[in-house]
């Protein structure tokens, strides 16, 4: 048996027709194959790798801490440098009342730490989701999924959960002393690259402040420059009291975090002791890696070549098979007239060495998330092979 019989036989399969591509390497923003033929990557692994495949700067703090320790105790009790410096440097690059990180596993853990401080802080039940949102997989990120095809078959979920409709005045209207959080994608990602108006934004954040609500975003897909700053929220001058990160905070390594105020934070530690505990999360390897990903991100400028590449993209990509085109910075959603012809699609352009996907609530969208280090020359090719496949669609 090959390995891709072995994999369909004895790894888990989360769909009836998984890509199964075996990737034998990886380097900035090209895939290579068992069979040796390179992709261009407009996945990035679902936005994880924001600085590239395999950042040699990534590769040298990964091996340095290979050589000092791995796992030695379950998360929070020895002091542990690599989380420790992550901590601080992240810290500083965000708002000053966002100054405490719990570090853990993925995007999904850290969706449910939030969720539990939200409620241990305010001694409330209630949580606000919005429709055709994705926050993970989980029991209680599963709870708040904006989407009923996905929830139907685990009920009974949480309890308290209202799903309201995202960009919308009127469901403000349901914030009130009983809501412990609303959580809120800053961009909705898997609705299709979705964006809030500034104005409502706003709004949101000052009903959650008037009623003593938290205020949760949800950066796990738009943080680390995807949307052409650093973080989502920053494009909306608010500030969350929980922000959520995941997917490129590890450089390519698992690792998730919810971000609060220290005194926020503190609640966890006491009625009960370890009010939130996790023993990889936060992992040294992982921690290094998403370390050097952050400095290396800052320091070589990336995220400042984000809106020449993405004006690249939009003005490439012209077709009458396109219906709209939703974006913000380098994540686009490209949709086409129905699943079908976004399935054709995108079977096509893998097959002609460009690797993309479609989105869980617009199955009609095609994704586009590179690394953000993708070069104009392969996105000329990339989207050419793109535009080549959609023909006479």
């Amino acid at each position: 048996m090959n390995n891709r019989e072995l994999f369909l036989r004895h790894v888990a399969q989360t769909s009836p027709a998984p890509l199964a591509i075996e990737i034998t390497r990886a380097e900035a923003a090209t895939l290579e194959d068992a069979s040796g033929r390179k992709y261009i990557d407009l996945i990035g692994g679902i936005s994880v790798a924001n600085v590239g495949h395999r950042h040699p700067k990534v590769l040298a703090a990964i091996r340095e801490q290979l050589d000092a320790y791995l796992h030695v105790m379950v998360y929070g009790e020895f002091v542990s440098s690599p989380q420790v410096q992550y901590a601080q440097l992240l810290t500083q690059y965000l708002p000053s009342s966002l100054n405490s990180v719990y570090f853990t596993n993925s995007g999904a853990e850290a969706v449910e730490g939030a969720m539990k401080l939200a409620k241990r802080a305010t001694g409330r039940s209630q949580i606000i989701a919005f429709k055709n949102s994705y926050h993970g997989s989980t029991q209680g990120a599963l709870s708040i999924i904006g989407d009923e095809y996905w929830r139907q078959a685990y009920r009974p979920l949480l309890p308290g959960v209202r799903h309201m409709q995202y960009n919308d005045f009127e469901m403000l209207e349901a914030i009130n002393t009983q809501t412990a959080c609303v959580i809120a994608e800053t961009v909705q990602g898997e609705a299709g690259v979705r964006k809030p108006s500034k104005e409502w934004m706003h709004a949101l954040r000052e009903k959650c402040t008037a009623t003593g609500t938290l205020l949760i975003l949800d950066e796990i897909q738009t943080g680390f420059g995807r949307t052409g700053s650093l973080w989502g929220f920053e494009q909306y001058d608010v500030v969350p009291d929980i922000l959520l990160l995941g997917k490129a905070l590890g450089g390519g390594m698992p690792l998730g975090a919810f971000i609060a105020d220290r005194e926020l934070m503190w609640k966890l530690t006491e009625a009960p002791v370890l009010g939130h505990i996790t023993t990889f999360g936060g992992h040294p390897v992982s921690c290094a890696a998403g370390l050097a990903s952050l400095k290396a991100l800052l320091e070589e400028n990336m995220i400042e070549s984000v809106a020449a590449k993405s004006e690249l993209f939009l003005q490439s990509l012209q077709h009458s098979s396109i219906k709209e085109v939703h974006s913000a910075g380098l994540w686009f959603a490209v949709r086409f007239n129905s699943f079908e012809t976004n399935k054709r699609i995108i079977d096509r352009c893998i097959e002609k060495g460009v690797l993309t996907d479609w989105f869980l609530f617009a199955a009609d969208s095609l994704r586009i998330s590179p690394p953000l280090v993708i070069t104009e020359e392969e996105i000329r090719k990339a989207c050419e092979v793109m535009l080549e496949a959609m023909g006479d669609e």
